[in-house]
């Protein structure tokens, strides 16, 4: 058709657009190319001159968009539409056969699975609104990611747009991915990085990670991506029943689902599977580093639902770890940000599974001891899960003069403070004048998670405590540009953005500024809890302290006062242990003062909550709501004091099924659960929980059992 005749340049435009992204289907997701590569490109460089001369047919979703960005100074951090959750793993057999029993005790023997290969790569979450990629998020800490939708465009295997000739699409749809580089791939990008004397990447993990991240979307372009499509994260509308038909639902969509995804009866079928993919590992195109199994009925999911770091449902069966044979010529103790001196290996580089390994992490003392590694000793290596590298064992050769033993020495080798052995670990009492330990908390101050200070890494904290530029972790915040470009690495330009990344930090989440001072045992997760229990960083250093405190608006009884630190025990995930710990860190002068300090520099800002008023609700959402998204309603529910879970159990107080609710409406009806639709969300919202009737307490009967009933703690012959 002519670009002369009625509508011709728009029908034209719509016509090589629809042809591309079939033959894209056909190449990526069936491995059936109909047309030469000669022949996409011809159709590629027409739509591209069409929409060249004709600018208003462009579409945000043509293929010819995938590139086109200006580069950004920096991610955007984004929620993910429902938790990424880890998976838990282990490489022995008994821990597998372990998750096979509790399955069957739970649903019976009547169950099946379905068994991957465990892509090595880097996890994303595609979300799809009206079938059309609308945004990318790295998995970040699960609960938040990086945006980086512009670079996820470039990646030729991704469809931003899904395919519906064979299925709908849903309105929104949320995805779990692994971007991966294949192996031919890696290599061929670092042999062109070595023509150009850049350093090439470790590995082809690496390789994915670090393509992914770059600001400059025309870098990732030129980077060789893939992806496999593996889960659905969130969908407004009934989900496929099985993991097997989640599977044929991707790729109805057009998207890339691994080839050697299959069913599996049992844990000898499981094996036989590993065995397989272990076999002709090393013929595969891409880097797998274990197995996963998952349990195939998604309602069988919900039912045994997950755990706040990992599904249940799931298990990573890992590949036993890769073992080499090197030299080990020095052993280092090495101080680390929380005064840990750990002793590490230097040794003679050697690959193992594509990367070198130059030096070990030997953990403590007496694990030295135990082993009997000397200095200069011929070791056996090994990567744990394929990543982190361990000297496994010493290898005797007879006739051969060894040195003599290793030893912790006295002193710190950082500031020449005593050193003090605390059971098998040593360390260096010397909190925030040890350079090494300074460095190490200023980096974490720093760091993604905490103040998230652009530019503030290892390298700039080492350089910044080496050169005398910095003596006390809140000196960070009286930084001028005029003493950093006196240092060698900095540029006037960098030095004045890393200043003011500093004072734009001067204002952060509570949660962020929690983390960053370093208390032992507190990570991101336990950060954000502590913040939106306590909602201000006073009241959790007094709660920490005495044991008083309470979540905002509690008041102690009069004249009680409990140990130090109890309180602390009120949050999720925080024990007597743990909270000791917490409480005996802050209650330290040298400590107190530093944080002090930091409070007169950065104003921690508390989590957004508008009350209690649905304090101790559990609340479950399904299907499409008319007046705000799911995770829009799922935040407005949290800042009210409840939370919003993902699967139905008795111990949930309401579900709220919207559109097309998915199989969690029929599990909240076999357990009583009170079912609202959205009007009730909204009077939920706006009242309480006074404007419904009472949700029913499913989790145990009106009334009193019987005398000798189950349960009946009374009855004659309970024990």
């Amino acid at each position: 058709m002519s670009e002369s005749s009625p509508g011709g340049p728009e029908r034209r435009a719509r016509e090589l657009r629809r042809a591309l992204r079939h033959h894209s289907y056909l190449y990526y997701v069936r491995n059936q190319p109909e047309i030469s590569d000669e022949r996409f490109d011809e159709l590629f460089r027409e739509l591209k001159a069409l929409e060249a001369s004709h600018a208003e047919l462009v579409t945000p979703d043509s293929p010819t968009q995938r590139v086109g960005a200006e580069p950004l100074d920096a991610f955007e951090t984004i929620e993910h539409t429902a938790p990424m959750l880890s998976l838990d793993s282990s490489a022995d057999v008994e821990p597998l056969e372990r998750f096979d029993e509790r399955m069957r005790r739970a649903l019976g023997d009547d169950i099946g699975y379905v068994v991957e290969p465990k892509l090595d790569g880097a996890s994303i979450e595609l979300v799809y609104e009206s079938g059309r990629l609308s945004r990318a998020v790295t998995r970040g800490d699960g609960v938040r990611g990086e945006g980086v939708t512009e670079n996820i465009r470039t990646i030729q295997s991704v469809p931003l747009r899904l395919r519906t000739a064979d299925r709908d699409a849903p309105p929104l749809l949320a995805l779990r991915a692994e971007i991966i580089m294949r192996v031919g791939d890696f290599e061929a990008l670092n042999a062109r990085l070595l023509e150009s004397d850049r350093p090439p990447f470790a590995n082809p993990r690496n390789a994915a990670a670090g393509s992914l991240r770059q600001l400059d979307p025309r870098i990732t372009s030129a980077r060789p991506l893939d992806i496999y499509v593996y889960d659905i994260l969130a969908i407004d509308g009934r989900p496929p029943a099985t993991q097997r038909a989640t599977l044929e639902a991707l790729r109805e969509w057009g998207l890339p689902v691994n080839e050697r995804c299959r069913p599996a009866a049992d844990v000898g079928e499981i094996l036989a599977f590993q065995a397989e993919i272990e076999d002709g590992r090393d013929d595969l195109e891409y880097e797998i580093d274990g197995i996963v199994i998952k349990l195939d009925d998604i309602a069988a999911r919900d039912e045994v639902g997950e755990t706040s770091h990992h599904p249940r449902w799931a298990f990573a069966f890992k590949f036993p770890p890769r073992k080499e044979v090197t030299r080990l010529l020095h052993i280092f103790p090495s101080v680390g940000r929380t005064g840990v001196v750990t002793p590490i290996a230097f040794m003679r580089p050697v690959e193992l599974g594509g990367v070198t390994v130059s030096r070990a992490n030997l953990h403590n003392r007496e694990e030295v001891a135990r082993k009997d590694i000397r200095e200069g000793d011929r070791v056996r290596v090994q990567r744990a899960g394929d990543v982190i590298p361990q000297v496994l064992e010493r290898i005797d050769e007879p006739g051969r003069e060894r040195a003599e033993p290793w030893v912790m020495p006295a002193e710190c080798p950082s500031c020449g403070a005593l050193l003090e052995p605390r059971g098998p670990y040593t360390f260096c009492p010397n909190l925030f004048a040890c350079p090494a330990q300074l460095a190490g908390r200023i980096q974490h101050l720093g760091s993604r998670h905490a103040l998230d200070i652009e530019g503030l890494g290892e390298e700039t904290a080492n350089l910044l405590v080496r050169q005398g530029v910095i003596g006390r972790v809140p000196e960070l915040f009286e930084l001028e540009a005029t003493k950093l470009v006196e240092l060698e690495g900095f540029a006037e330009k960098s030095a004045t953005n890393l200043v003011r990344a500093i004072a734009e930090a001067r204002t952060t989440e509570l949660a962020r500024f929690i983390y960053g001072l370093g208390i032992p045992e507190i990570g991101v997760t336990v950060a954000r809890e502590l913040a939106s229990h306590f909602l201000s960083f006073e009241a959790f250093r007094e709660a920490a302290a005495a044991g008083k405190a309470a979540p905002a608006g509690d008041e102690a009884p009069a004249g009680e006062e409990a140990p130090a630190g109890e309180a602390l025990q009120e949050v999720d995930g925080i024990g007597p242990l743990m909270a000791e710990q917490i409480s005996a860190f802050l209650a330290r002068p040298e400590v107190s003062a530093v944080v002090d300090e930091l409070r007169s520099c950065v104003e921690p800002v508390p989590p957004p909550r508008a009350g209690d008023t649905l304090a101790g609700l559990r609340i479950v959402l399904t299907g499409g709501l008319e007046s705000m998204s799911r995770s829009e309603a799922g935040k407005k529910i949290e800042a009210l004091g409840a939370k919003v879970t993902s699967s139905v159990s008795r111990q949930t107080s309401y579900v709220v099924a919207g559109e097309n609710p998915g199989r969690k409406l029929e599990r909240a009806q076999t357990l009583g659960v009170e079912i609202l639709d959205e009007a009730g969300l909204l009077r939920l919202l706006s009242d309480g929980p006074g404007a419904l009737s009472p949700p029913e307490d499913v989790s145990a009967p009106d009334e009193a059992p019987e005398p000798g009933a189950a349960g009946d703690a009374s009855a004659p012959d309970a024990p």
